[in-house]
């Protein structure tokens, strides 16, 4: 290994022979609760827990170290609704002219269409962006290194942990969304990645009735 900078490991968790069997599968069994939902109550979430989730999120491992993301939290109803008229603008376009009907097939168990209410009424929306470039100290343009697969890590450890604090969420992804830039005055450095909904699930939430695969379906040990 070549010469850098270290220093000690933060943090180690000693556990027992059997404790990480039983965290571990109670935390898969946590996590196998959890379901996209697209009805969401408006009660109020505390700004603290979605900055909570966030900071989890930026704990995700990412090409080079240089965590290329960036999240914008938005409570503010006009700046949803300016983002639900957007996005709700393009989804038209994605189903009445741009989806072939293979893509619209593989939607029809879940009941999509271009009606979003949820980009209303849910406390908050995440919108994820991720750096196609930084820049250096002396403003030159630097390359991000898998800044496309680091950002999804952190949107998965995003969900985990909204999740795991009781909240919703919902993976929404217009396309184009440029929009987001545009809104959220975001560089064009910065691609947006997704737009996370969440919030409480409405009171007489209904999710659609499918199932998730079986672990030997898509794992394999050997």
């Amino acid at each position: 290994m070549k010469p850098h900078d270290t220093m000690p490991l933060p943090a180690r968790t000693e556990l027992n022979d059997a404790e990480p069997i039983e965290r571990a599968r109670a935390f898969a069994d946590e996590m196998h609760q959890r379901r996209t939902v697209r009805e969401f109550a408006s009660t109020p979430v505390p700004k603290e827990v979605i900055e909570a989730c966030i900071r989890a999120a930026g704990s995700a491992p990412s090409g080079a170290n240089q965590q290329p993301w960036h999240f914008v939290a938005v409570q503010d109803p006009t700046i949803k609704r300016r983002i639900r008229e957007a996005a709700e603008a393009e989804e038209r376009e994605f189903y009445q002219h741009r989806a072939p009907d293979e893509w619209l097939q593989a939607l029809a168990p879940l009941g999509t269409d271009e009606d979003k209410p949820f980009l209303d009424i849910a406390p908050w929306l995440i919108a994820v962006f991720y750096e196609r470039t930084g820049l250096g100290p002396d403003g030159e343009r630097l390359k991000r290194y898998y800044p496309h697969e680091s950002t999804g890590i952190a949107c998965g450890l995003l969900i985990a942990a909204l999740h795991r604090a009781g909240l919703s969420t919902l993976t929404h992804t217009p396309s184009p969304m440029a929009f987001l830039n545009d809104i959220l005055g975001r560089p064009r450095n910065e691609m947006p990645y997704l737009l996370l909904v969440a919030g409480h699930p409405a009171a007489d939430c209904r999710v659609p009735a499918i199932t998730r695969k079986t672990l030997d379906e898509y794992a394999h040990f050997s």
